[in-house]
């Protein structure tokens, strides 16, 4: 039995479209909360709640989350490795389904050293796939040192790849530990290439686990420079680029980086089984996505 929405359309082959927010560095919750209200409330399956993303403190996905299913909005509960042991891990997942929340997204985490807090220490206690693992463990009733539960969660479980990384066969690698591990969808690092997308899915089909195609909005030419010379398995084509510096306003409104995603979602839908919406603050595009992509 599916333990949530996003879960039930991954299992039902339904092509899927998840979203992301970030909490605030601070306690007003507002304008994150009215952005998903408003923009991807009703539009994604479900939206992930960053956890300190790229090492940057702010409020918390645990709490964030909740807020999100008081407002009738499925989350993503994504959890890091850096910033805790394996006793608070193994602690947030059994509050995590004590409050509801039934997704969750294991990841790694990037170095403290690139935050706000370079001066904190990394626990890193599990990786990815060992928390991947410490959640199946959970599930079977026992903690990872063996002791028994008082009741056992169930989630659905997902993890990341990166498509565009080079060479790409370590993460081919790794998104196999992850499917013996437990991982039951993937979510990807933004792909704009859509040729290396399809021989990536045909490379990894034999794992037969839904894959959903990440898209971080492009804001300008710059941004397209900058990912590609400073995020690892980025490859933001030349033409596309182009497209940006072409219409200077039109990239500056967001409407030729939203045309770029749509364009992309239409060409990926017959190679994997959703997308995921990276729209760092333009949630207002999720919209406009939607209709140029034909995601009804």
């Amino acid at each position: 039995m599916s333990v949530s929405q996003l879960q039930h359309k991954l299992e039902n082959r339904s092509f899927v479209v998840t979203g992301e927010t970030g909490p605030p560095k601070g306690t007003n919750m507002n304008q994150c909360l009215h952005r998903a209200e408003n923009h991807l409330k009703g539009r994604c399956d479900a939206v992930n709640v960053t956890d300190n993303q790229s090492a940057i403190m702010r409020t918390g996905s645990l709490a964030t989350c909740r807020l999100f299913m008081d407002r009738d909005m499925e989350p993503v509960f994504q959890m890091v490795c850096r910033d805790r042991n394996a006793i608070a891990l193994q602690s947030d997942i059994l509050s995590a389904y004590a409050l509801g929340i039934r997704n969750v997204l294991a990841l790694t985490g990037d170095h403290q050293a690139l935050g706000d807090h370079p001066q904190a220490s990394g626990v890193f206690d599990l990786d990815s796939v060992s928390l991947l693992k410490a959640l199946c463990t959970l599930e079977s009733g026992r903690d990872i040192s063996g002791n028994v539960l008082d009741g056992a969660p169930k989630f659905c479980k997902g993890a990341v790849v990166t498509p565009g990384a080079e060479p790409v066969e370590p993460q081919i690698i790794k998104m196999e530990k992850k499917v013996e591990a437990g991982a039951q969808f993937f979510q990807t690092q933004a792909v704009y290439d859509i040729k290396q997308f399809e021989t990536f899915m045909k490379r990894v089909e034999k794992f037969n686990v839904p894959v959903l195609a990440g898209q971080v909005i492009l804001k300008s030419a710059g941004m397209a420079r900058f990912l590609n010379a400073n995020v690892s398995g980025i490859n933001v084509p030349e033409h596309l680029i182009s497209k940006l510096e072409k219409d200077k306003e039109a990239a500056k409104s967001g409407q030729t980086g939203a045309r770029i995603c749509a364009d992309f979602v239409k060409e990926a839908k017959a190679m994997c089984q959703g997308v995921h919406l990276m729209t760092l603050g333009w949630d207002h595009l999720v919209p406009d996505i939607f209709e140029m992509a034909d995601l009804g």
